[in-house]
């Protein structure tokens, strides 16, 4: 759950702008409850911060001038966050979302000033009494992704461009993986690591990469259109990630895997206002409507698949199915969870081993 680590000189020079003077939408009245958000990047047209964004639109579109909106961009995971968050505190906002895993210890030095005021943060895992964390089940949508990439595929080899060898992203190689094992118990996945969340070069050269392995279905835990448009040039599929990334290669695409942040935005605010938010850590999918595998390419997924995606889509969201219940077998063919049973949210949260049907070797 580790986000976003873009500390380019671009970043730096946007961040000092930021604090300089903010972006920011304001309400009319001075006693109108102030509600921030702070982006690692620019929100652009796609990827992690745009689909945060989209979020903090539609809390706009529910609140209006209920709410004081304030949105700071181009902010790096360092103490200038730390700048940031106190600014914001100062200011009187009364809840202060963070998007970026790597403004965790910033922003949570910052709560523990301001008693009085709500401090959220995406995909962290500390706490204090006014310091809580939320986050959306990304896996789910990988798990249907892969549903479809094992009809799709005609040379049973996917691929995966992977980020940073951490849980979050071991979790969505492996629910890609078993996903389309679920319908193709001949699929093969490639990963390739690029150590970054966010470096279109290369995203594009890892995608190459597997595409010259034989990959012809690609997905990505990164943050650009890099994978989905280098797709395209090749002549393969690909999926969206974070946001519906289609109009990045049309005919390449086969879907998006979609985070819906503003459903919990929405919640949450409302929670707070009413004097009614218990602070325990929230991690969302399907059955919440924060996630989901959207924008299905009809041309190019059969029928049948399209079938199988609904309906197991439906199970995931009702419950009759959980991505990571047994049996399921590691890389050796060991069963690593027996028959019946499901992982822990804790243990999918250490979760650092590939499955059956994912390629090489985990990095250190």
């Amino acid at each position: 759950m580790k986000r976003r680590n873009l500390l380019t000189a671009f970043a730096s020079c946007a961040a000092s702008l930021a604090l300089a003077a903010p972006l920011a939408q304001t309400a009319q009245a001075a006693d109108v409850p102030g509600v921030a958000f702070v982006y690692i990047g620019n929100p652009g047209d796609a990827g992690w911060t745009f689909a945060h964004d989209q979020g903090s639109r539609e809390v706009e579109a529910k609140f209006g001038n209920k709410i004081k909106i304030t949105r700071v961009e181009n902010v790096p995971e360092s103490a200038d966050s730390e700048r940031v968050f106190r600014d914001l505190a100062n200011k009187g906002n009364k809840i202060i979302f963070g998007t970026s895993f790597g403004f965790q210890d910033f922003q949570l030095k910052v709560a523990k000033d301001f008693p009085d005021i709500v401090f959220l943060h995406a995909t962290g895992y500390k706490k204090a009494p006014n310091f809580g964390t939320y986050d959306v089940r990304m896996y789910q949508g990988a798990y249907l992704a892969g549903v479809a990439a094992g009809y799709v595929t005609k040379s049973n080899t996917l691929g995966f461009v992977a980020s940073v060898p951490i849980p979050e992203v071991v979790r969505n190689i492996n629910a890609f993986t078993l996903g389309a094992r679920s319908v193709n118990p001949k699929v093969h996945t490639k990963v390739i690591w690029i150590n970054s969340w966010f470096d279109p070069g290369k995203e594009k050269q890892a995608a190459e990469t597997l595409i010259g392995q034989g990959a012809d279905v690609l997905l990505q835990n990164t943050d650009s259109s890099a994978t989905l448009a280098t797709a395209s040039e090749k002549h393969v599929h690909a999926f969206g990630w974070d946001s519906d990334m289609k109009k990045f290669g049309p005919d390449a695409h086969l879907g998006s895997v979609v985070a819906h942040w503003g459903v919990y935005y929405n919640a949450v605010i409302l929670q707070v206002l009413d004097g009614k938010w218990k602070n325990d850590p929230v991690w969302w999918g399907l059955p919440q409507k924060a996630v989901n595998l959207e924008d299905l390419n009809t041309s190019a997924i059969s029928a049948d698949a399209q079938k199988q995606v609904a309906a197991k889509r439906e199970e995931l969201a009702s419950g009759k199915r959980d991505v990571f219940t047994g049996p399921i077998k590691d890389q050796s063919g060991a069963v690593k969870i027996p028959d019946g049973k499901t992982l822990t949210d804790p243990e999918l949260q250490r979760l650092n081993w590939y499955v059956e049907g994912v390629d090489g070797t985990l990095p250190k």
